[in-house]
Parts: structure tokens; sequence; C-alpha cells
């Protein structure tokens, strides 16, 4: 059986600038989950406030950070970025459900969604092969 390699020729190579933006998006988010994933462990006051205001149990916290932690970091390596940035997707849906469940004011109704647009963009700019599975024409 001979093995046929694509080739990534039908994408045009990265320029510097997208590819530094796409890093920066991509460590920002990256920064800002693992942040969000410790606030989770640690249970400062106002993530104990927040789960009670969205209605969910305490003791879930660990599990949630837990997750976030795995998702971000698949994330974070660039042989699983975009199994990680599909599972972040639904992590960070199950947050914008929770919030519209809970009534909360509409930014952080959006923020999630608008973070894991942030999270993709970083991706998309940073992974030739991401762009030439998912074209965006001009």
């Amino acid at each position: 059986m001979v093995a046929v390699q694509e080739t990534s020729s039908s994408v045009a190579p990265t320029s510097k600038g997208a590819l530094w933006t796409g890093r920066v998006l991509s460590i920002l988010s990256i920064l800002f989950l693992l942040f969000d994933a410790f606030g989770k462990f640690a249970r400062p006051v106002q993530v104990t406030d927040a789960f009670t205001r969205l209605g969910l149990p305490l003791a879930t916290s660990l599990t949630i950070g837990v997750v976030l932690t795995v998702c971000t970091l698949l994330y974070a390596i660039p042989r699983t970025a975009v199994l990680g940035a599909v599972l972040l997707t639904g992590y960070l849906g199950g947050a914008v459900a929770i919030h519209l469940r809970a009534g909360s004011p509409t930014f952080e109704e959006i923020f999630p969604a608008l973070f894991g647009v942030i999270a993709w963009a970083g991706l998309y700019l940073r992974d030739p092969e991401l762009r030439r599975f998912l074209p965006i024409r001009r």
C-alpha cells in the first residue's frame, strides 16, 4: 500500500503578522482559561457567589475546573489544538446556556461566545492546515 501525502500548497503561507496575531490571541485565551480554571479550584468569594447566582452546586466546581483545564491544555498543544478548540467550544456553549437560563446580564451571556471566537481566530491564524480545511474566501 502506498501512502499519499497531501500538500498544503493550496493554502497561502502564513504571514508573520498573521502568525504572531494568532499566537497572541491563543496565548491570551490560554492564560485566561487557566486563570478561570484556577478560580474553580481556589473558590474565591466571587466564584462561590457566581455558582450560587447561576444555580450550580459548589461541589461541581472541581469537576468543571478539571474539564476546563484539560480542554485548555489540549488547545495549548499544537498537535491537539483543534480537538481542544472543539472541546472548548462545547464548554463555552454550556456557559452561554447557563447564563441564559439564569437571566444573567447580556454581556455575561455573550462573553463566552465571544471568547470562543477569539480562541478559534487565534488557532485559525496560526494553523495552515486548519485554514486549508476551513477556507475563508476574501
